[in-house]
């Protein structure tokens, strides 16, 4: 099988990618400078891409048996600018229209779309725990999300591209050393200052890498799947629960609170990442069968830790 995988040099792409060519299947993952690209195995085929559109690859789309779009510019690199904002925005709008380009432009078309999102779909519900039937929230990242998911809604509803199935990943906090939030968090605790997040009350939807490539994988394969999942683990936390956890594991104190406040002088709006969170569960991936390896967090954070 042939995947093609956008942001494939990313936290996620790069396993999903050598998972994919441990068991021989043809990956490809498109790089605006395909030059810089390391890491990735010698049999994954980088081809370049202009992030906007299907000119240059859209011909392997004939026949794939899967497009990964996981494109998206790092919301927690900078402060949310307006400037920003339309950055973050685009690339994730762009990325989908050429995806939905490819699609149309292919006779035969690929059997299915995932298309990337996150739980900040939802936007903050408090103690509410919610399901893929939840609608979405009103602030800034559950607008983006919504934009990102509708990116390559024309895949299956347009005329030209009717029949292709399409699965969104609405994925929670990648627990991973190699990036993403998870290494920031860690920095207090290994300085013996490790806490909660404000109130700590905020929930913390996660999940082990291992559980997000090869969540994705099942929905890849399962051809009844289809429409929105949570990619997050089944037994979320609260946001002081999950430092008891971590500190418990890195056997470090985690009883020192992060002042809301602070993070706020420090991201501005940007903080709401860190201190709203989302009761998410993973209801249909549990109901379609899948099986989680790291299913609590003392067991994911011992595997990621030690």
């Amino acid at each position: 099988m042939r995947v093609i995988i956008t942001g494939g040099t990313g936290l996620i792409g790069r396993p999903l990618a050598a998972s994919l060519v441990s068991d021989h299947h043809q990956v490809v993952v498109l790089s605006r400078d395909p030059a810089r690209v390391r890491g990735l195995p010698g049999a994954v085929q980088v081809v370049r891409w202009d992030g906007r559109s299907a000119a240059g690859w859209g011909q392997l789309v004939e026949g794939a048996g899967a497009i990964v779009n996981l494109a998206g510019e790092n919301i927690g690199d900078a402060r949310w600018t307006a400037a920003r904002r339309q950055s973050i925005r685009e690339s994730r709008t762009n990325a989908g229209q050429a995806v939905v380009e490819a699609v149309v432009s292919a006779a035969e078309k690929p059997g299915v779309v995932i298309q990337a999102s996150a739980v900040g779909y939802y936007g903050p519900h408090g103690d509410e725990e919610l399901s893929e039937e939840t609608p979405p929230g009103h602030d800034f990242l559950a607008q983006v999300a919504v934009e990102w998911e509708n990116s390559t809604a024309a895949v299956e509803t347009g005329v030209e591209a009717a029949g292709v199935r399409r699965v969104i990943i609405r994925t929670g906090v990648v627990l991973a050393r190699e990036g993403g939030a998870f290494p920031r968090m860690l920095l207090p605790f290994r300085l013996f200052a490790g806490g909660p997040y404000g109130n700590g009350r905020q929930w913390f939807p996660w999940i082990h890498l291992t559980d997000e490539v090869s969540a994705i994988r099942f929905l890849i394969e399962n051809r009844a799947a289809h429409g929105p999942f949570n990619l997050s683990a089944p037994s979320p936390l609260t946001n002081r629960q999950f430092a008891t956890v971590l500190g418990r594991v890195l056997r470090r104190p985690s009883l020192l609170p992060a002042p809301a406040i602070a993070f706020r002088l420090l991201f501005g709006e940007m903080a709401t990442v860190i201190l709203d969170g989302q009761r998410a569960v993973p209801t249909r991936l549990l109901a379609l069968g899948y099986m989680f390896q790291y299913p609590t967090a003392a067991a994911a954070l011992r595997n990621v830790l030690t």
